[in-house]
């Protein structure tokens, strides 16, 4: 049975993992036959966001593997704990997140980075060759952990595809339903809720990606 890694950030759109987006990858991996543990890095998130109000609570800080145990019903490890020869595959879920924990790409566009804990975490799957899948805003990271060149989409926004083609990625304009293939490199990448305009059209492109991650494992 293959078995895929799941990186979170958190949990809630605007400030972790995107919720459907992730219930979706999992369900996915599983009715492909395939199994799952859930990761997150152990860090502090960078805002707590009322989903209510869509505001900032600047009185209150939250600790991202802790809010991505939400998700994952409490069975989930710090991404410090992989051992990656247990692994075939690793799939991101989207959400603001992505962007706000995993790397500072809301803040620094262009010019973000990637969190170190995550960036050795995902450079595990890179170096070993293993099939990595990037969903809705996570593809932002694509291009620090390939070479200039590799493939990805965020959908159609402008701004954001212009960022991830200032940091060496080519980036592949996409539509909700469908993913964009790096054979080369072994990069599945989905806009989901970049472009979906409900959990419909964000499943389409999941589910793709999945089935894609897990043909292309070894």
């Amino acid at each position: 049975m293959k078995k895929v890694a799941v990186l979170l950030s958190g949990s809630g759109v605007f400030d972790g993992t995107e919720l459907h987006e992730s219930v979706l990858t999992l369900l996915e991996i599983a009715r492909a036959g395939a199994c799952y543990q859930c990761f997150a890095p152990d860090i502090p998130q960078l805002h707590v966001v009322n989903h209510l109000t869509g505001e900032a609570d600047e009185t209150d800080s939250r600790n991202v593997l802790v809010e991505s145990a939400r998700v994952a019903r409490g069975d989930i490890k710090p991404v410090t704990d992989v051992v990656i020869s247990e692994f075939d595959a690793l799939i991101i879920p989207g959400g603001f997140g992505a962007a706000k924990n995993l790397c500072n790409f809301a803040l620094a566009g262009a010019d973000h980075v990637i969190d170190p804990s995550v960036k050795q975490f995902i450079s595990q799957f890179t170096q070993a060759s293993k099939p990595v899948g990037f969903i809705c805003i996570s593809p932002v990271m694509i291009p620090q952990c390939y070479e200039a060149g590799v493939k990805g989409t965020i959908g159609s926004d402008c701004d954001t595809a212009a960022a991830f083609e200032l940091q060496g990625g080519s980036h592949q304009v996409t539509a909700v339903d469908d993913i964009v293939v790096d054979e080369v490199n072994k990069v599945v990448s989905t806009p989901a809720y970049m472009l979906a305009d409900n959990i419909i059209e964000a499943h389409a492109g999941i589910e793709k990606l999945v089935r894609q991650v897990l043909l292309m494992a070894e």
